[in-house]
């Protein structure tokens, strides 16, 4: 079976498992920025909570982000946890939004993603992921977002082999499937319900919708 038909079979069987996700939870593009930088080592619950605060404070606003300090910024994202650190990092992704773009997220929407990507890739503490979900979540481009979970379910249905980086990951989905919003959307968030709720560090097979396809299970994924 080729490679396109191995991801459409594992998205088709993911998609009737679980339902349509509706990705990413969030009533703003700059809600869904600011989430991609809450959520690097936490959990979404932590992120929620986090934002709650935000929202509570008047603060999710593009231009009272740009203004706050870092450390009263980090009060109240203190629930995201490395608070300090993500104050910073929060900062200089809107001081990119201000001081390019002069706050329209129209204008960035407008933009290409490559040149987006250079872009949000050169801010301090944006890396692969988070740039790709802002990419694909805020701004509506066609990039897919690669994740652990990705890399250890095509790593154990034996689509690649580790030590798989994230852009050879990424061409693999990119080169096979449409470029498709909705469809990249969809397939990460399945990808990641699926990784939480079976393919663990340690696999819980019984029950997967991807079990009756070919697949390893060692614990190196």
């Amino acid at each position: 079976m080729s490679t396109r038909k191995q991801l459409i079979d594992i998205y088709h069987r993911l998609s009737a498992h679980y339902g349509p996700q509706r990705w990413w939870p969030a009533q703003s593009p700059l809600e869904v920025m600011v989430g991609a930088v809450l959520t690097q080592n936490t959990n979404w619950k932590n992120v929620e909570k986090a934002i709650a605060n935000l929202k509570q404070a008047g603060l999710l606003d593009a231009g009272r982000l740009y203004q706050i300090d870092p450390e009263d910024l980090a009060q109240f994202i203190r629930p995201a946890g490395y608070y300090n650190l993500k104050a910073l990092r929060l900062k200089a992704l809107i001081a990119w939004l201000w001081e390019t773009y002069d706050g329209d997220q129209q204008a960035i929407r407008e933009r290409p993603a490559d040149l987006l990507r250079e872009q949000l890739l050169a801010i301090r503490g944006i890396g692969p992921e988070t740039a790709d979900s802002i990419l694909l979540y805020a701004l509506d481009k066609p990039v897919f977002v690669v994740d652990a979970y990705t890399a250890r379910i095509l790593g154990r249905h034996r689509l690649i082999s580790p030590p798989a980086d994230y852009s050879e990951i990424q061409s693999l989905f990119e080169n096979a499937l449409p470029r498709e919003v909705r469809l990249y959307n969809e397939y990460h968030a399945l990808l990641v319900c699926c990784g939480k709720e079976f393919c663990r560090p340690k696999a819980r097979c019984d029950g997967c919708p991807l079990n009756p396809l070919p697949h390893d299970i060692e614990e190196n994924f």
